[in-house]
C-alpha cells in the first residue's frame, strides 16, 4: 500500500489534518515517563511533530521516503525509511530493548501485519507500563449539503477502490485486533476514545484532499476520475449554498478521531 501514498506524498503533506493538542495530552498522561517514543508509520510528521513537543526524543519511521523528505525537521525527531515488513534485527537496531514509553500510530495500523508488529512493539515496550496508541480519523464533516455529497463519493462512488483493511477506519478501529492492556489500572477498555480535528479548507484544499486518497489513486490508475465534473458541481452548488462558485470559500472541517490505546504489561 506503501506505493499508492508515494504517487500523492505532497497533496498528503498539505491536506491532512493536525491532530488535536487534547489527543497528545491524553496519551501522554497515561506514559509515566516523557524519553522515547516511537511513531510507526509517520508519513509527512503529522504526529511526530506534536509527540516532540511532550516527550524528549521521537523516532519516526515510514516506508515512503517521498513523505519523510516532505517532514518537519526538529532537533529531537529521528527520521529513519524502513521496509514496509521490518524484521526483529531492523526493530533491534532502531532501539534498545525495553526502551521505550509509547509506540504511536497515526491513520496506519490497519495497514500493518499485526500479529508480527506487536510483537516488535512487546519488545521494545518499557514493561510493565510502555503505551501503544493507534488512532484513525473518518470521513470528514462539514455541513449537511456538503456531508451528502461526501458520502455519496465515499460510501457508493469510491467503495470499489478502497483497499478491504480501510474497513477497520469504517468501524472506527473497534474490530481491529489489539491484545493489550487498558492503560487505567485494573480497566481494561482499550477504546476506541473519541476525539476531533478541524481544518480551516477551500474546496480547492478539500479536492486535494480527496485525490490524496488511497482510493482515488487506485481508480485514477484503473482509469476512473472519482471527482467527475458531475460530482465537482454537486460539491460547488452545497460548498457555496448561498449561491455563486466560489472555490475560496473557506470552511470549517472536522475530521472525527478514534483512539485506541492500551499498555504492554509483563507480557
Amino acid at each position: 500500500m506503501a506505493a499508492l501514498f508515494i504517487k500523492q506524498a505532497k497533496q498528503y503533506a498539505e491536506t491532512r489534518p493536525d491532530y488535536p493538542k487534547h489527543l497528545f495530552e491524553f496519551i501522554a498522561s497515561k506514559t509515566p515517563s516523557h524519553n522515547l517514543v516511537w511513531d510507526v508509520g509517520t508519513g509527512s510528521g503529522q504526529a511526530a511533530q506534536s509527540l516532540a513537543g511532550i516527550y524528549t526524543n521521537v523516532i519516526a519511521t515510514d516506508t515512503s521516503l517521498k513523505q519523510l523528505e516532505l517532514a518537519p525537521k526538529l532537533p529531537n525527531i529521528r527520521y529513519e525509511h524502513t521496509p514496509p515488513v521490518m524484521s526483529m534485527a531492523q526493530v533491534e537496531k532502531l532501539t534498545p530493548q525495553g526502551s521505550l514509553d509509547l509506540v504511536t500510530i497515526a491513520q496506519a495500523l490497519h495497514w500493518f501485519p499485526t500479529p508480527t508488529f506487536y510483537e516488535q512493539v512487546k519488545w521494545g515496550l518499557k514493561k510493565p507500563h510502555g503505551v501503544i496508541a493507534a488512532w484513525c480519523y473518518t470521513v470528514p464533516r462539514v455541513n449537511n449539503s456538503v456531508d451528502r455529497v461526501m458520502d455519496q463519493l465515499y460510501s457508493i462512488d469510491s467503495k470499489p477502490y478502497w483497499d478491504p483493511a480501510r474497513g477497520f477506519v469504517d468501524d472506527e478501529y473497534r474490530s481491529i485486533y489489539f491484545p493489550f492492556e487498558g492503560v487505567d489500572g485494573g480497566v481494561d477498555d482499550t477504546g476506541p476514545f473519541e476525539f476531533a480535528t478541524e481544518k480551516v479548507m477551500d474546496l480547492d484544499d478539500f479536492f486535494m484532499y480527496i485525490r490524496s486518497w488511497s482510493a482515488y489513486q487506485t481508480a485514477k490508475d484503473r482509469g476512473v476520475e472519482l471527482l467527475r465534473k458531475d460530482v465537482v458541481e454537486e460539491f460547488e452548488r452545497a460548498w457555496n449554498v448561498e449561491g455563486g462558485c466560489d472555490h475560496k470559500q473557506k470552511k470549517v472541517v472536522k475530521f472525527p478521531v478514534f483512539l485506541r490505546i492500551g499498555k504492554v504489561g509483563n507480557i
